[in-house]
């Protein structure tokens, strides 16, 4: 792994025992875009993915990009804009439906064959395919492999005991060439439980480093006066870019 990373004179050595077993169900999640709880959507588009976007895309146009756990991600319209095709998964369908309110985009739905009660919602130009199910339900075999991933905001909120399964999916999901952004949160583990969950580099290196090359992008200070209300007294975002070896 190219880089280490160094927050507040160290890395708190995978010290997420206050976390390990921490729990957060679909049902919590659902209610937490119901009693609009979502502090952790970005208005503005994060600003690493702007920064990074000659890397993420390499050259390459008309990808195929997938945002997993996407909620209602302005990016996917960005992006979308520029002729990429997009693809995301949602549990919750409020998020999703926001999504398409608030970019003023008209949808259809239909049912996900093989997914029993999951719904797929798309877009009238079809650049914008969202599938409202659990991101276990989701495989190659429903929307096929991906050029590019957008991970920020999944593998910090998926719980902790899941990391492994959610990274075997993510890698199942890579094509050749695939680049995949991945975005993760440093802080003290034992002052808040979580989520976003603290991933070490450590854990992604572990999580992905058989399979992938991991360089480290950049780490940069996203602490706000609602960490300092978790009871934080620093919050580092961390992007990686991984490359199937």
């Amino acid at each position: 792994m190219e880089n280490s990373l160094d927050t507040s004179g160290r890395e708190e050595g995978g010290d997420t025992v206050s976390q390990r077993d921490r729990v957060v169900t679909e049902e919590e999640w659902m209610k937490k875009w119901q009693l609009r709880n979502i502090g952790f959507h970005n208005e503005q588009g994060h600003l690493l993915l702007k920064k990074y976007l000659d890397i993420f895309l390499n050259g390459r146009s008309g990808l195929k990009i997938f945002f997993p756990l996407c909620g209602k991600a302005v990016e996917m319209k960005w992006l979308a804009d520029m002729g990429h095709h997009i693809v995301g998964v949602e549990i919750s369908e409020t998020a999703l439906k926001e999504f398409f309110t608030d970019q003023n985009l008209s949808y259809s739905e239909e049912t996900v064959p093989g997914i029993p009660g999951a719904k797929l919602m798309k877009n009238t130009s079809e650049n914008i395919s969202l599938y409202c199910c659990s991101i276990y339900d989701f495989t190659s075999s429903v929307a096929g492999k991906f050029d590019a991933i957008w991970d920020r905001g999944s593998l910090v909120a998926i719980n902790p005991r899941d990391r492994e399964r959610y990274a075997n999916l993510m890698i199942s999901l890579m094509n050749k060439g695939c680049r995949y952004l991945l975005v993760t949160v440093s802080y003290d583990p034992s002052k808040h439980t979580g989520p976003p969950f603290y991933v070490p580099e450590s854990e992604v290196k572990k999580l992905f480093g058989q399979c992938c090359d991991i360089r480290l992008l950049e780490k940069i200070d996203g602490f706000t006066e609602r960490h300092r209300a978790w009871g934080l007294d620093y919050f580092w975002e961390v992007m990686y870019m991984l490359l199937l070896k």
